[in-house]
Order: C-alpha cells, then sequence, then structure tokens
C-alpha cells in the first residue's frame, strides 16, 4: 500500500483529495496547522494526522522521518489566501515553503506534487498551455512560479519526480464564502431577489472541486506526466453562462444585478486552460 503525505489536508481542497485517496485504498498521512478543523472531518480517524504548523519550521529537523516516511507527498499547503497582492507570499512564504520541501527531498522524499496556480501565467488572454513563458503579475503568483524554478533547480542535484498542477477555477460545497458560487447559494436560501456580481463577461475555466481531487491522485501516482501540468477542463465559459448553468443544475431561479462589482486588476479578461496533457495522464471525465 503506497503512503502519501499530503498537506493543507484541512482546506477545501485538501479534504476532497484526502476523501479520495482513502477511496482508493492508500495509506494517508494528513497534516495542518489546524487541529480543531482536522478532528470535524469525516476523514480523521481513517489516517494518520500529524499536527505541524510550517512557521515553525526548523532546519535540524528530518521532515521527511517526521511524518513517516512518505512514498509520495501532495503539497497543497499556503499561508494567506486569497490575498494575492501581498508581499509575504515572496518574503515568506516562498523560502520557507523551499526550506521544507528541501528538507524532505534530501531526507529521501522522491514524489513530489504541488498545486500552482494559473496566475503564473500572468495577464495573458487566451488557450494557455504550459509551454509559454510565465509573467506573474501579483506576488502569490510570482511566489509559486519561483518556488517551481528552485525546485526545478534543485532537482539537478537530486533525485525526485516533481509534477507542479496548475489550478484553474474550482467550486464545491466547503468552499470560501466570499467565493462566486458559494455567494450565489446563500443570496438563494436567503430568498433574495437578485445577486450582485460582476458584467459576468470574463471568460474562464471552470471544474468542480471533486473532479480536481481526482485529478491530483491521478497525477501524484503516476510518472508518465511530469512537470507543469493544467489542472483544467479545457472549456472557455464566461462568468455569467457559468452561474447560468450552476443555477439550472439545481434547479434555481434569481436574477443577475450584472455591473455591480468591477473587474478586478490582476487577471485578464479572457483565460482559459489547454488541458491536453492532463488528459494524456488522467481518465476521468
Amino acid at each position: 500500500m503506497k503512503k502519501i503525505l499530503v498537506t493543507g489536508a484541512t482546506g477545501f481542497i485538501g479534504n476532497y483529495v484526502v476523501k479520495e485517496l482513502l477511496n482508493r485504498g492508500y495509506e494517508v498521512i494528513a497534516t495542518s496547522r489546524d487541529k480543531e478543523k482536522a478532528l470535524a472531518a469525516s476523514w480523521y480517524k481513517k489516517l494518520t494526522y500529524i499536527q505541524f504548523d510550517l512557521s515553525q519550521f526548523e532546519s535540524t529537523v528530518n521532515y521527511y522521518s517526521f511524518f513517516n516516511k512518505p512514498d509520495a507527498m501532495i503539497h497543497l499547503a499556503w499561508e494567506g489566501l486569497p490575498n494575492y497582492k501581498e508581499s509575504f507570499h515572496v518574503e515568506k512564504n516562498l523560502p520557507l515553503h523551499f526550506a521544507f520541501l528541501e528538507n524532505l527531498v534530501q531526507n529521501g522524499l522522491t514524489n513530489l506534487t504541488i498545486s500552482g496556480t494559473c496566475f503564473e501565467y500572468g495577464m495573458k488572454e487566451g488557450c494557455l498551455n504550459e509551454n509559454m513563458e510565465c509573467e506573474p503579475a501579483n506576488p502569490y503568483a510570482l511566489a509559486k512560479n519561483e518556488l517551481r524554478k528552485k525546485l526545478e533547480t534543485l532537482q539537478l542535484h537530486l533525485p525526485f519526480i516533481l509534477k507542479w498542477v496548475r489550478l484553474f477555477y474550482m467550486y464545491g460545497e466547503g468552499q470560501s464564502p466570499k467565493s462566486l458560487i458559494s455567494q450565489l447559494d446563500m443570496a438563494i436560501s436567503k430568498g433574495e431577489n437578485e445577486f450582485n456580481m460582476s458584467g459576468g463577461e470574463q471568460v474562464r475555466d471552470f471544474l468542480p472541486v471533486h473532479l480536481v481531487a481526482a485529478y491530483l491522485a491521478d497525477i501524484a501516482m503516476q510518472d508518465k506526466g511530469t512537470g507543469i501540468i493544467n489542472c483544467c477542463s479545457g472549456r472557455p465559459v464566461t462568468v455569467k453562462q457559468f452561474v447560468l448553468d450552476y443555477l439550472q443544475s439545481v434547479n434555481k431561479t434569481i436574477s443577475l444585478n450584472l455591473g455591480y462589482y468591477p473587474y478586478v486588476d490582476y487577471e485578464p479578461m479572457s483565460f482559459w486552460g489547454d488541458n491536453s496533457k492532463l488528459v494524456r495522464i488522467n481518465k476521468h471525465d
């Protein structure tokens, strides 16, 4: 039985990834800062949970042994989201996460999967593929992209497999209350007559989080596809149409107050992912 370490296990994506791995019969080691949240999770008694706060990192500790020498690791932890523009992503998160991951690899980890972000591509429009140059336009994206580059340099000296999974847009139960669908569900549950949103003409790429978790599990436990991998649907859709499709799927209606919020300035108006590499690796529809 393969032993898999999942960081950020109590987060939105992590919770789904842990359940997906358990359903597949893997031995899971879950870690996060918040033990109380872990205790409330449905999976807590089905795995080994090790509480760990990355801010307490000590270079003298062998974290590969600390986490029971996993066969593979899915690194989802990242502090301070969704504050994409804050400098701490570069000044604090980047060096800390690299030191932690370097420690694990130096001490024996050979299979590493990490969540990146579509924001690494910067302000590019259209279909984004893994071979494009990155031009990150906010500190969060810059930190993620630099972490990837530092790990690729580390591969020149230490033998480990790196899979860098660039996540696009996700939705599902348990998402942040500030997210689009969470706010939409709240407006519906309150019986409000209209839902305030942006103009809705942005073109994006959405996936349900349970499918993202399945893709991450598949990617982590194979070695055919490595390096950068877009985790996306490959299907462009306007935010307005996405909302309308969601309303139809849950058999609800509400008037959309389009243009209430301005478009954000840290992402382009129209972009989606090329998922051809993902399709070659995975078998889920």
